[in-house]
């Protein structure tokens, strides 16, 4: 099968997510012989361009009529049986939907967040959920400034979203549509959206149990919590401090960099029992990880299908996790891992305790986390409930 992957890349040296998804992905399709087309853009293009570039990238979120040629003459000239996109936003646009169904092929987008609800993709106020956009009246996010805090920023992304609400871009130029976990269809049919195109699949990644050893870091305690991931706001960032700061004598190993990087670096100078270790080679990361005893995931946002936990338990690592989004059906409380209620900071601290101090329990639900992982996650699955999407698109 010959497939157009496209993507929109974030900032180099990003950890994203719907990054590492597609990069696996592609991959994943070219080793079982499939002709895998890329089309990516990056946002560092939008940063290393002058201030008339800015500008006319801003004026392109709309509609980029540069990316709508490319797309169309990638399709004539090679001819695709279907086009996947993962992320379109900012630099693609809408655009590429338009010129895929106009060239008469079908389209199948994984959604890796809740953008076609919030067009934030975070559905976060500040630090609290919120789906109100959900009614299509997006320009309540100038009044709040949702967009990067910015009021501005803001009424330009909700300008350019109530244009493709208005257009039906998102309901009428995608054929199937990707989701992530229950959640998001639920969000998706409740504004709309058609549920007979609608198909859940999960993320995967490699094995990486197969290979791969606990490595010993000096600097490191003998035991250890881990977190990893980007160090930003809608990860829980600031809770895993507040945790932190009542708990004592448990070492927390922090991997990872983002927008809070610098915040989390100076609390953490001052705090005797966490260590952390900034952006860490993927590999080391790894191993680092699978020396630690479990993971905890304080999420506030509606995590579609997290790299981190599914890497975790394929390292057989038992996850403590917010009970949002995906953690709210991957994880099963004394099985493989246990849920927290949103903003309970003392569940996770009575959790976190327990199981620090039972450490039978801690290898029970990492042995059990393996086997989910086993059950749910792995590529060849994977693979063949994409090309099963794929055949099911052209029907």
């Amino acid at each position: 099968m010959k497939i157009l992957a496209i993507h929109n890349f974030h900032r180099k040296g990003s950890a994203s997510g719907d990054d590492q998804v597609f990069k696996s992905e592609t991959l994943l399709l070219e080793e079982h012989g499939n002709h895998v087309i890329r089309y990516t853009v990056s946002n560092d293009e939008f940063d290393n361009v002058g201030m008339f570039g800015k500008i006319a990238s801003t004026f392109g979120m709309l509609w980029s009529f540069k990316n709508y040629k490319a797309i169309q003459k990638i399709i004539r000239s090679e001819k695709p049986d279907v086009v996947h996109i993962h992320t379109f936003f900012p630099l693609l646009s809408p655009s590429i939907l338009y010129a895929a169904k106009r060239c008469g092929v079908k389209v199948v987008a994984t959604l890796h967040d809740t953008r076609f609800v919030c067009p934030c993709s975070t559905s976060l106020r500040g630090t609290q959920l919120c789906n109100e956009c959900g009614d299509g009246k997006y320009f309540r996010m100038f009044k709040y400034g949702c967009f990067k805090n910015s009021k501005l920023q803001s009424f330009i992304v909700a300008g350019i979203f109530k244009y493709h609400r208005i257009r039906k871009s998102f309901y009428e130029q995608i054929d199937r549509y990707i989701c992530l976990n229950d959640n998001q269809i639920r969000l998706l049919i409740n504004i709309g959206f058609d549920p007979n195109k609608i198909i859940k699949k999960y993320n995967f990644v490699p094995d990486a149990e197969a290979n791969l050893k606990a490595i010993k870091v000096k600097e490191l305690p003998e035991r250890y919590v881990v977190f990893y991931g980007r160090i930003g706001e809608e990860k829980g960032i600031k809770m895993l401090m507040n945790i932190w700061d009542e708990l004592k004598d448990i070492p927390l190993v922090v991997m990872g960099g983002g927008p809070l990087e610098v915040e989390f670096k100076s609390w953490a100078e001052k705090q005797s029992d966490v260590y952390f270790l900034g952006y860490t080679q993927h590999d080391k990361c790894l191993s680092i990880v699978k020396g630690g005893e479990f993971v905890i995931f304080p999420s506030i946002w509606y995590e579609g299908c997290s790299m981190v936990e599914i890497e975790s338990e394929s390292l057989g690592k038992g996850l403590i996790a917010t009970d949002l989004g995906f953690s709210e059906e991957a994880v099963h409380n004394g099985v493989n891992g246990y849920k927290v209620k949103l903003g309970d900071e003392r569940g996770f601290i009575d959790i976190i305790n327990k199981l620090w101090n039972n450490s039978d329990e801690c290898r029970k639900i990492g042995e059990n986390a393996r086997r989910d992982y086993e059950e749910k996650y792995m590529p060849e699955d994977n693979y063949q409930q994409l090309i099963e999407i794929y055949r099911q698109s052209l029907n």
